[in-house]
């Protein structure tokens, strides 16, 4: 089968329209009104990179009244997207996917000479349809964008709480017998995986010194205990002992090794500083080997298609040519790319979120002159979702997204 033909075949297998049910009566409701309601597909024209500042139309969200639905429900246009803001503002989506979060990283000095990379989060509220200032240390949004995890800082914390993103209140609390500092849901929102650490995986300690561009400055102290797979609807939760990484030379690499989920939620992983680079493990806590249907690179953030045929490949441009590759899940080969800088996440089975940006300014400091775009594998489609990314008053620093489904 040749390229054009593999290519084809990828995009015409959809995957089986079942979408696994939150564990909240009200999540299970709205995923039944997802699967019965036929998406208003948006037409839109071919645009090349230089054309990103066209604008996307967006119907007014209705917020009234006694309607309770998210926005992101209320509002289901194939394509949501605000070209002019950034940090965005309002409501942004495609296909599948909302950006349910984003945030911004600050280097914070402490009174003992270390120092601590805090998060600034803007938290979608799914009332107004806006991204609204969050004082949570870490979070993780839920399938169905409904529900948070957050966690209170300084980490690691003690507890896990569980955000109605409507209200805007903590339902309730899952209680760790172990400090954690990261959280993940697993695909069918049905239960949490939280990483655990003994001391702060984002504070530098100005004992552990490290050189930076020939200068000493507070370091990473790697801490990490393990991982606590916890039931999201009764909390009952069972940790597993797995430390820090080391390879031969006693290196441990980033303090922060935090767990994740499997494509199809049966194992857990975490990345390593030797090859493969990723170690899986079965919920339960014994090593698991690499998935055989699963071969994306480990870097890139998109991953596997929601139907796991394709995946997420690494920047594959040359010359002035931006470019990322799309791989075949199972075999790792590339089948095509697609002109974008980073693949970011699936918005369905055929278009991907990704940063990109002006090919003229794509070199050196330009690199970071990108924005939200929406690609179609196959084509030259590309469709801008925000402005490009910059720092605002509220939030100081480049902004780092954060998706769910919709």
């Amino acid at each position: 089968m040749n390229v054009d033909e593999l290519v084809s075949d990828a995009l015409r297998e959809q995957a089986a329209d079942s979408v696994p049910a939150p564990p909240h009566l009200a999540d299970r409701v709205l995923a039944v009104r997802r699967r019965r309601r036929t998406r208003r597909l948006v037409s839109v024209a071919a645009a090349s990179v230089a054309a990103i500042a066209l604008a996307v139309a967006v119907p007014r969200l209705s917020t009234g009244g006694d309607d309770v639905r998210p926005a992101s429900e209320i509002n289901r246009s194939d394509i949501i997207g605000h070209p002019d803001q950034s940090p965005p503002k309002s409501l942004i989506a495609a296909g599948d996917t909302v950006l349910s979060a984003f945030y911004v990283t600050k280097s914070v000095k402490q009174p003992n000479g270390d120092e601590v990379l805090t998060r600034t989060y803007g938290l979608l509220d799914q009332k107004s349809g806006t991204y609204e200032k969050t004082p949570w240390a870490y979070l993780a949004v839920a399938p169905g964008s409904r529900t948070a995890a957050v966690l209170e800082g300084e980490l690691p914390a003690r507890r896990i709480g569980l955000l109605d993103l409507i209200t805007g209140k903590v339902d309730r609390w899952i209680k760790m017998d172990r400090g954690v500092a990261s959280v993940a849901f697993s695909p069918d929102g049905t239960k949490l995986v939280a990483t655990t650490y003994a001391q702060n995986p984002d504070r530098m300690f100005a004992d552990h010194k490290q050189n930076v561009n020939g200068k000493d400055v507070p370091g990473p102290v790697p801490s990490r205990t393990g991982f606590t797979v916890a039931d999201v609807a009764s909390g009952e939760a069972h940790w597993h002992e797995v430390p820090s990484s080391t390879d031969e030379m006693g290196w441990f690499g980033n303090a922060r090794a935090d767990f994740d989920w499997s494509h199809d939620g049966t194992l857990v992983h975490a990345d390593t500083p030797t090859k493969p680079f990723r170690d899986y493990y079965t919920l339960e806590g014994s090593k698991a080997d690499w998935p055989a249907d699963d071969k994306s690179p480990v870097s890139v953030a998109a991953g596997v298609s929601p139907d796991g045929k394709l995946a997420a490949g690494d920047f594959a441009g040359y010359g002035e040519t931006i470019a990322a590759a799309v791989l075949d899940a199972h075999t790792g080969r590339q089948i095509t790319t697609v002109p974008v800088q980073q693949l970011l996440a699936w918005a369905d089975n055929k278009r991907l979120i990704a940063w990109g940006c002006d090919p003229k300014k794509c070199s050196g400091k330009g690199e970071f002159h990108n924005q939200l775009l929406l690609v179609t594998v196959g084509t030259d489609k590309i469709v801008p979702l925000s402005g490009f990314r910059k720092a605002s008053d509220d939030y100081p620093g480049r902004w780092t997204p954060v998706f769910s489904s919709r």
